[in-house]
Formats: structure tokens, C-alpha cells, sequence
């Protein structure tokens, strides 16, 4: 005979807020309690534009010195696309996915033929651009000409996740669901569906975070479903891309001797380390790569994935940045 089902204990009824309430609640934090960083209030598009794709799974602390730079150097998308790829490169530096740059590149180079050099004021036309994806153009609609879209990043998911729904994370991979809460949740009003994107997403990234959120600081802790729940654990651990020893690193270290290099670099000195100690020029770059004690095949894949990425060519004189 089967055992009688234990009784569970049942789930706490989860708060029903208001979305005026939550709307009023953080964007009077944001107003407070945000971060004055350069691409806020009175920048230009283009740099709402760059600072979007340089915050690409990168931190604002890396990305706000490099955008700086890059503004001084390329204010407009005309002299952006005007310049040489190897310096595009260059200035890119260590903020990661480099193919990121040349795909900007491209997008420039579109603004300038298609768009008479004016980075596009509405979604779809952004969605066309090189590199711009559903988020960027929905985010740059937004930020930077005012538009009612719905931006929705990995900050804005949890928050809605937390605050709504009572999960502690968001499913691992975007959902419709998700997207449609995000779309409830949006002000009707247009200035102020602005000002609850950048708040909430602000919520997410200075109290809301992933790992520890600093719920006494949050101004709708009283409404929050996971609170109210009891803060369950999240139904799976969320696991960061490994970096030590794949050959993710070793690309990027590649790309650091390239970066450093104004020749082409020889295919022996990436391969033998006693060479590239005779190299003065990128010996420093090339010490970092011969350290990594990487072996042959996945030094071989690196630059064979920088060739195919257009991030580095080859002739008989050695590797280097795109002319």
C-alpha cells in the first residue's frame, strides 16, 4: 500500500504592488542614489551608442577610462569609421571580445553611408546596425533620443525576477515571459518608461546584485516577492566562463603582443620563447603569451580564430593588426 504524501507547507502569498509604486519608489532612488557616469544626461548619441557595446559583459571601472579616451579621440561615428582598424584595436585595449570594435567599426561606416553620419533615432533602423543587437538598440532608443522601449539586461532581469516574480535569479537564458513581464512593468508614459529603465537597471547593478544584494539599502524591500517568500535559493548556480588556461586567454594574449607590435610579428617569436626574449619591442607581451606553457594545437586555434575573426592577418613577414 503507498505511503500517504507528507503535507507541504504552503508557499507564502506574494505581495501584489501597485506598478506606480515600484515606478515612484526607485526612480525617486535613481534620482538620488545614481552613479554620475559620462554617458548620462547631455551626451551625444554616438557615445551612448559606444558606451552600450563597451559595457558588453564589462564593467563600468574598466569601460568608463577607455570611453573617455575614445570620445577625445573618435566624437563622431565619420572619424570613427575613418580610422584604421589596427587603431581601433589599439584603443580598445584589454576590455575583451575585441571583434566587439571591429563590429562598431562596421556600424560607424553604416551611420556614415546610410544614416548622413547621425547615429539612427529608432529601434528598428538601430537593429540594422553591425553588432547592435535587441538590447543595445532598444537601450540606445532610449537613452539616447527618449524613446518608450523595453530594455531589458541581466540587471533589469533579476530586479523583475525579485521584485515580481519572488526568484532569486532569472532563467539561465532570456524568456518570452520575461519580456512580457518587462513589458507590463514599462511606464506608459514616455519620459517616465526612460527614467524606469535606467533606474531599475541601476537597482540591479548597486543593490539588487547577483551575489550580494544589499536589501536593507533597497527602497521597495517591503514589496519584494522574494523577500516575502523567504528568499529561496536560486534553482541553479550560476556559472562564470572560465578564463585560466583556455584558449580565450590565449587569444587575448596574442592580441597583446599584436597590439604592442608596430611591425608584424614573426611566427617564431610567438612560438619559441627564447627568441621572443630577444625581441625588445613586444619582449614583455611575449613573455606574458610563452608563460601561459601553452601547447602547439591551441596555440595553433587562437590564431587561426583571430585570422577568421579578422582580428589579425598574416604574410610572410609575420602576424598583425588589420591594416
Amino acid at each position: 500500500m503507498p505511503r500517504p504524501a507528507l503535507p507541504t507547507a504552503p508557499r507564502p502569498a506574494l505581495p501584489t504592488v501597485p506598478h506606480s509604486v515600484l515606478h515612484a519608489r526607485i526612480t525617486e532612488w535613481f534620482q538620488r542614489e545614481a552613479r554620475d557616469l559620462p554617458w548620462r544626461g547631455g551626451c551625444s548619441a554616438w557615445g551612448v551608442l559606444v558606451s552600450e557595446i563597451m559595457l558588453q559583459q564589462t564593467p563600468v571601472i574598466r569601460v568608463q577610462p577607455v570611453w573617455e579616451e575614445w570620445l577625445q579621440r573618435w566624437p563622431t561615428p565619420a572619424e570613427f569609421a575613418a580610422a584604421a582598424p589596427a587603431d581601433v584595436l589599439r584603443a580598445w585595449g584589454r576590455l575583451g571580445y575585441p571583434r566587439r570594435a571591429l563590429r562598431l567599426h562596421a556600424a560607424a561606416a553604416e551611420i556614415v553611408e546610410k544614416h548622413n553620419g547621425a547615429v539612427p533615432d529608432n529601434y528598428d533602423e538601430l537593429l540594422e546596425l553591425p553588432g547592435v543587437g535587441t538590447y543595445t538598440a532598444a537601450a540606445v532608443a532610449a537613452f539616447a533620443f527618449g524613446r518608450r522601449t523595453t530594455v531589458v539586461d541581466t540587471n533589469i532581469r533579476r530586479v523583475h525576477a525579485r521584485l515580481v516574480i519572488g526568484q532569486a535569479l532569472p532563467a539561465p537564458a532570456l524568456t518570452a515571459a520575461e519580456m512580457a513581464l518587462a513589458a507590463q512593468l514599462l511606464p506608459r508614459d514616455t519620459g517616465e518608461s526612460v527614467l524606469w529603465n535606467a533606474a531599475a537597471m541601476e537597482l540591479g547593478a548597486l543593490i539588487c546584485t547577483a551575489r550580494s544584494p544589499k536589501c536593507n539599502d533597497c527602497p521597495v524591500l517591503d514589496k519584494c516577492a522574494w523577500i516575502a517568500a523567504g528568499q529561496p535559493e536560486p534553482s541553479y548556480i550560476p556559472k562564470g566562463q572560465p578564463w585560466a588556461g583556455t584558449d580565450r586567454q590565449v587569444r587575448g594574449a596574442v592580441m597583446a603582443v599584436l597590439r604592442a607590435a608596430s611591425s608584424p610579428v614573426h611566427a617564431d617569436l610567438l612560438w619559441d620563447a627564447e627568441a621572443a626574449a630577444l625581441h625588445t619591442e613586444v619582449s614583455k607581451e611575449l613573455g606574458k603569451l610563452h608563460a601561459l606553457n601553452t601547447h602547439a594545437p591551441q596555440l595553433e586555434r587562437a590564431l587561426a580564430g583571430l585570422l577568421t575573426d579578422g582580428l589579425a592577418t598574416m604574410s610572410e613577414a609575420g602576424y598583425q593588426l588589420p591594416n
